[in-house]
């Protein structure tokens, strides 16, 4: 099994910065890809970033341009850069891991952390 740890969450203005941290423990070597969901209140869970571990990248159409995945030094870590944070970027934010298992793939969620950017 994986788990997924984020921190970085918090409250910024308008045109503001943050850096989200997801470090996964566990069964590492299973993971295929990690990405960002988010899920604002009365929403569905939506996909923000991921990053596979090839290193190819997908996001949203909301984000891009704005916000970039990457992956840290070791293979257990992901950042996601959120620039020009918007109010309708407020969200909680879920790291995830894909992972590849001999008994098939199996999904992995952090507890998520809390951003809000005010109007």
């Amino acid at each position: 099994q994986v788990q997924l740890v984020e921190s970085g969450g918090g409250l910024v203005h308008t045109g503001g910065s943050l850096t989200l941290s997801c470090v996964a423990s566990g069964n590492i070597n299973a993971i295929v890809a990690m990405g960002w969901y988010r899920q604002a209140p009365g929403k569905q869970r939506e996909l923000v970033a991921r990053v596979t571990r090839g290193g190819s990248t997908d996001y949203a159409e909301s984000v891009k341009g704005r916000f970039a995945i990457s992956r840290g030094d070791v293979k257990n870590t992901v950042y996601l850069q959120m620039n020009s944070l918007k109010p309708e970027d407020t969200a909680v934010y879920y790291c995830h891991a894909h992972a590849s298992y001999a008994y098939g793939p199996s999904e992995h969620w952090g507890q998520g952390t809390q951003v809000t950017v005010p109007p």
